[in-house]
């Protein structure tokens, strides 16, 4: 088992290495990345925007109880703008991606690959890899830290919502304080980590649907184990990213 993993990893590799040739190499395809940009971006909004406002609007319900209990209510709006903008936002959203975006791009790739369509473009001229595989993996590295600014800014408006449920904040109180509390050391890394985590969706969705077999169930594992893989290499980034930062913050 340990064996295989590192395969694994070595595959993975491989085939991560080859995306930074052939992204390098002319020509690019525009249209294409346009098309996956729209349905990346365009078609995750509305599932990233309703879970960013519930997300921002639960937090803040259920934090306001344990503020109450000490008098520091008034700090509410500083506590979900840090944890929202820092944290969750940024990674939930990316966990939302890697299971409709990682998912989508495993299946459609897999059952290309699977009815030879692949090979056929390959048969034809075309360079499949750098058609299918370099602008799925530019259009999710591009619009997921795009999403993920997008959520910031809908779950903190969740967030005062959710101040206005049991007590009453103005509107222009609560986006003060806000930005009274970030800095760039909250905003900066956030986003930054976003590039990665859309970076390592889209090469994962590929490589798995680029290696699929064994017909139609390959298909569905294809899709299964990108989902799983790129979520956790979601977090393990996110680790590193948080280690990084508190490192960079002590120097």
């Amino acid at each position: 088992m340990i064996k295989n993993i590192f395969i694994e990893i070595g595959l993975i590799a491989r085939f991560t290495g080859r995306f930074f040739i052939e992204v390098f190499k002319p020509r690019f395809e525009f249209n294409e990345f346009l098309r996956q940009c729209f349905y990346i971006g365009n078609k995750s909004f509305p599932l990233v925007a309703i879970t960013a406002f519930i997300m921002g609007l639960v937090i803040t319900m259920q934090s306001r109880p344990t503020l109450v209990e000490f008098g520091a209510q008034a700090w509410l709006p500083k506590m979900i703008s840090v944890s929202l903008v820092r944290e969750i936002a940024p990674v939930i959203t990316a966990l939302i991606c890697a299971g409709k975006i990682g998912s989508g791009i495993g299946a459609e790739l897999g059952s290309m690959k699977v009815t030879e369509q692949i090979d056929a473009m390959d048969v034809s001229g075309t360079n499949p890899y750098k058609f299918l595989v370099v602008t799925r993996v530019m259009a999710t590295t591009l619009m997921i830290p795009i999403l993920a600014i997008l959520a910031d800014t809908i779950s903190l408006y969740g967030g005062y919502l959710g101040c206005n449920i049991h007590g009453v904040v103005s509107w222009d109180l609560f986006w003060n304080q806000v930005f009274d509390t970030l800095v760039y050391a909250d905003v900066l890394p956030s986003i930054l980590k976003t590039f990665f985590f859309g970076f390592i969706i889209g090469i994962i969705g590929c490589y798995q649907g680029f290696n699929s077999s064994k017909g139609t169930e390959g298909v569905g594992q294809s899709a299964n184990s990108a989902v799983v893989i790129s979520s956790l290499l979601v977090f393990i980034i996110d680790l590193l990213a948080v280690q990084i930062t508190d490192a960079l913050n002590l120097n």
